[in-house]
Parts: C-alpha cells; sequence; structure tokens
C-alpha cells in the first residue's frame, strides 16, 4: 500500500511496541514522497494507524511496518516464504506454508513452464516460492517466478536443514542493510541460507558443524541486541575450534 508523502521525518515510535488504534503518521505534515506501507499498517485519510501489535519498524527511507512474532504466519503478496508441497494435483501443488490454509502452487507458476515439462515434487519437498495472490476468501497462491518471469532465487531446496521459527526472528534476519548475526556469521563462515517471512529457515552448508553452528546462532539471536548477536556468534565460534 503506498501513500504519496514527502520525506518521512523519524517517528518517536519507531522501534517501539504499538498497538491497534495508535496513529504513528501524519500524512498532513508531509508532502511529494511514496511512504510505503508493510504488514499491520493502514491508512485513514491523512494519517496511518495500527491493525496489530508490535515493534513499528522502518527501513530507511520510508517503508515502514508492524513487527509481530508469531507462530502462524498471514500470507501477504510479494512475500517470499518456504513451503513444504502436501499433495500434487494435475493443475497444481499443494503447498504448506503455515497459514490458515493451504497455497496452490500452479505447475504453469515456473519459468518456462509449459504442460511438457511440468516439475515432479514429490510430497515433503520444500520450496522458496512468492505469494502472488492473498486474501481471506481463497487459498493463497505462489509462485516459483519473480516479475519478469525469472526463476531467481526460487524453487527446490536441497540438502540442508529447515527449521522454524516466530515471524518476528524471519523479519530481523531480512532486515536492510544486514542482520547482525548473519553478518558476524558471514565473516568466518561459508553457508547458503533462505529465510521466509513465513517463520522458516533453511541453511545449508559443506559440513553438518557449521549448520548446526549457524542453526543456533539464529535461534539463539531473536531476544538479543545486535551486539548481544555478534558476542554470542563469537562464543559460538570458539567452541567450534
Amino acid at each position: 500500500m503506498n501513500a504519496e508523502t514527502s520525506d518521512a521525518p523519524p517517528t518517536s515510535l519507531v522501534d517501539r511496541t504499538v498497538v491497534p488504534g495508535d496513529t504513528v503518521l501524519d500524512l498532513t505534515a508531509m508532502a511529494n514522497q511514496t511512504i510505503k506501507l508493510g504488514a499491520g499498517l493502514r491508512q485513514d485519510c491523512d494519517t496511518i494507524s495500527v491493525m496489530k501489535a508490535g515493534k513499528l519498524r522502518l527501513s530507511k527511507p520510508n517503508k515502514y511496518w508492524v513487527e509481530s512474532s508469531h507462530k502462524r504466519y498471514a500470507p501477504c503478496v510479494e512475500d517470499t516464504v518456504l513451503g513444504i508441497v502436501v499433495d500434487c494435483k494435475p493443475d497444481n501443488f499443494l503447498v504448506d506454508i503455515k497459514a490458515p490454509t493451504l497455497a496452490f502452487l500452479p505447475v504453469l507458476a515456473f519459468e518456462g513452464g509449459t504442460r511438457r515439462n511440468i516439475p515432479k515434487f514429490e510430497i515433503g519437498t520444500l520450496l522458496y516460492v512468492r505469494v502472488v495472490k492473498a486474501n481471506n476468501s481463497m487459498n493463497p497462491e505462489l509462485s516459483c517466478v519473480d516479475e519478469t518471469g525469472k526463476a531467481s532465487e526460487f524453487g527446490q531446496l536441497k540438502d540442508g536443514y529447515m527449521f522454524e521459527t516466530s515471524t518476528g526472528l524471519s523479519r530481523m534476519l531480512l532486515s536492510s542493510p544486514t542482520c547482525p548475526v548473519l553478518e558476524a556469521l558471514g565473516k568466518t563462515l561459508s553457508y547458503e541460507i533462505a529465510v521466509g517471512l513465513n517463520g522458516r529457515v533453511w541453511v545449508n552448508a559443506s559440513s553438518p558443524s557449521t549448520v548446526i553452528l549457524v542453526s543456533n546462532a539464529i535461534m539463539n539471536s531473536e531476544s538479543l541486541s545486535g551486539v548481544q548477536q555478534k558476542i554470542m556468534v563469537e562464543k559460538l565460534m570458539q567452541r567450534l575450534q
């Protein structure tokens, strides 16, 4: 959702807990720039208000959202998520994305997808996908291509280890410009990671010990500050040596 505004002045509520009904931005004091609204916010005339409890976050220069930690995921269009194939139909795959209902992934929603080259996924296959449709009256729809029709990073995630987290931790891992725990791990270790906004994380590396260390560091980081995350990683690295 977009609202035409100017340079969004820092609001005193950023990084603080907000509840439904709170007003976080007054658009009458701004002009001529687009403010991007993420999960948990809505525009009411000239104000931006809160729809769910959590912490107000700002990704500079102008994207605001409310970050909440939930086990159950509420699908939003353009979210990237990790899904598990639970059934295969002639026209689509049914995929568990931790939402209230199963999502469906059309068999043609792949780069160059045709009836002659339909992918074959076994039940239990882990996929990195994009949400393209989401509303309360129908099952979410997924895709394995980006907006240009390219596979990009989407598709099957092979090998590695997948674990579940809260949606708040997932958003922290994807925070811009860098997440402290991932930045600290990347200085010493080589690994692959895929983070879904639905509270699932996939990690792969050349050695099981690296996979375990990265996974443990991520799971231990949710309640820590950036500095504490880096200290925690240093201690884990010392045990690895």
